[in-house]
């Protein structure tokens, strides 16, 4: 039984279109990305899943059922704006939250300082919130979605305002949190987070579905022909037939072969001109790559809006 089920969903603003007929599942115990551009419609789709606003047609339902607010009760929102109160010190304000989630002040409290221990903030909790950093607020809202212990962790930008240390602690969290059998989804227009993490995404573009499925099957469906190569001393090798483009900058080169091309006969030929080579690394394209040839009139692959089957 899905999680979350999202039936041909659509929500317009005046004259704007916000999500155009959009549909997807999430399965239990997965880790769902919703991908897209600022502004794409990514949050406009978790509002109307979680009853902020109403779908102007389609249907929503959560744990197997159609939407009603007492499934909140199951269901954790770490929104894109934050929304603490300055005045307010950390631990009593995670305690207030955790009140709000239906937890008492002990219960609340404990499982408070065991998240503020594991995000390492112990040393703020007796400050306002008014006297944090922006990433530190962040870590905060983070924590306040988690204290009643969700089914459905839903993110929406987590990432915003962190720096890379504190980006990879949270992300090594929501791993955690999906292997103790949780289902998060978090959108981002970040979608390098996404393809380390994520079992199955959906991205949109201009209120519309592009693409989604399965992060294997997804990348499995275009050809393995990106190499990424560090080097110093002659670049010669760069005109070689073999690459379709590349981009160069300065000992650290992005190639994108051409379609059945070798890339052993281009490390032969970089070798043979005198570059010293220190990485040559053969890959699958990136998410990126992929959503930008979606969107690109004229490209090839997956015609878009098809759904992937895992």
């Amino acid at each position: 039984m899905p999680i979350v089920e999202l039936q041909h969903v659509r929500k317009a603003y005046d004259t704007k279109i916000a999500v155009a007929d959009l549909s997807f599942t999430i399965e239990p115990g997965s880790m769902f990305g919703l991908l897209g551009p600022n502004g794409s419609g990514k949050t406009s789709s978790i509002r109307m899943m979680i009853g902020i606003t109403v779908p102007d047609s389609g249907t929503v339902e959560l744990f197997g059922q159609p939407f009603n607010r007492d499934l909140l009760k199951r269901v954790g929102y770490l929104p894109e704006e934050r929304g603490l109160y300055k005045k307010m010190k950390v631990m009593d304000q995670l305690i207030f939250l955790g009140q709000l989630h239906g937890l008492d002040a002990i219960t609340a409290s404990k499982r408070a300082h065991h998240w503020c221990d594991r995000l390492g903030i112990i040393p703020s909790i007796a400050k306002k919130t008014e006297e944090l950093s922006k990433g530190m607020q962040q870590k905060i809202q983070f924590i306040s979605t988690l204290l009643h212990e969700p089914d459905l962790i839903i993110m929406d930008e987590p990432f915003s305002g962190l720096d890379p240390v504190n980006a990879v602690l949270l992300m090594d969290t929501l791993v955690d949190l999906r292997k103790q059998g949780r289902t998060i989804l978090f959108s981002t227009h970040r979608m390098d987070q996404v393809e380390k993490i994520c079992d199955n995404i959906c991205l949109i573009h201009n209120s519309h579905l592009v693409l989604s499925g399965s992060m294997r099957e997804i990348k499995s469906r275009y050809p393995v022909n990106r190499v990424l190569i560090n080097f110093t001393g002659d670049d010669s090798f760069l005109s070689h037939p073999a690459i379709h483009s590349a981009k160069n900058y300065g000992g650290h080169v992005e190639i994108r072969l051409n379609d059945g091309a070798d890339a052993q006969s281009l490390l032969a030929d970089a070798v043979r001109t005198g570059a010293r080579i220190t990485r040559f690394e053969v890959m699958e394209p990136t998410l990126e790559e992929i959503f930008i040839e979606k969107v690109t009139e004229g490209s090839a692959g997956i015609p878009a809006g098809e759904k992937v089957n895992a």
